[in-house]
């Protein structure tokens, strides 16, 4: 971290373990969508799932069919997974806990536009966003998959909506090297972090690393 939270013109937040407690959520709908293959690879799924946190839901299904049934890839399969896991997950969304914090970030921040880009869908997380009275603090707008963190990162720079200084917050690895790749400070929210060695993690990567987003604020 370069600068004070203040100085940054943009700030990209992760949604899941970063603005929502929904990771736990998240693993568990993941077992929810594929129980009916049996305990053993539906608990693969989970144990890739959290082993690559921050990575969309299309690109996990995928590697479910191919990787852990063996099965050459087949689209109404992998839509009935998405379909499944989307309904486990949606009433989750829409009851989890709420990072404290964002008013008062927000009004520390006056001149930085906010975003998220998550892994999760982007439709979805728009909607709860809207029911839940979060979008208002995100500006910048709210980015999801199918498009992975890396696509829209290049594109939200290309087109001048991450502004130069930008900071990521985020709760995983992938979030670290996405942040890396696009050239942007990065620091790690632990609180409800699924990264089970994350403090080793962010002293061999020299991160800088915070509890909570209310830790952030003077």
């Amino acid at each position: 971290m370069n600068n004070q939270i203040h100085e940054y013109k943009t700030l990209v937040f992760d949604c899941d373990g970063v603005v929502l407690n929904s990771n736990k959520i998240k693993t568990q709908a993941f077992y929810e969508a594929t129980k009916h293959f049996g305990h053993k690879p539906a608990q693969a799924l989970v144990e890739y799932h959290v082993a690559n946190g921050g990575i969309s839901r299309y690109a996990k299904f995928e590697y479910f069919v191919m990787q852990i049934l063996k099965q050459d890839f087949d689209v109404t399969l992998h839509q009935e997974l998405l379909q499944h896991f989307a309904e486990a997950v949606k009433q989750g969304l829409m009851a989890c806990e709420v990072a404290k914090g964002l008013d008062q970030l927000k009004a520390q921040t006056p001149n930085a536009n906010w975003l998220i880009v998550s892994g999760g869908d982007q439709n979805e997380l728009r909607e709860v966003f809207a029911v839940r009275g979060l979008e208002q603090y995100f500006d910048g707008g709210i980015f999801g998959s199918p498009d992975d963190k890396d696509t829209i990162l290049a594109r939200e720079k290309a087109n001048g909506n991450i502004k130069e200084f930008a900071l990521f917050l985020g709760d995983s690895k992938y979030d670290y090297q996405a942040a890396k790749k696009a050239d942007l400070d990065f620091i790690f929210i632990s609180q409800w972090t699924e990264v089970h060695e994350w403090k080793t993690f962010c002293q061999v990567e020299s991160i800088w690393n915070h509890m909570r987003l209310f830790d952030l604020v003077k």
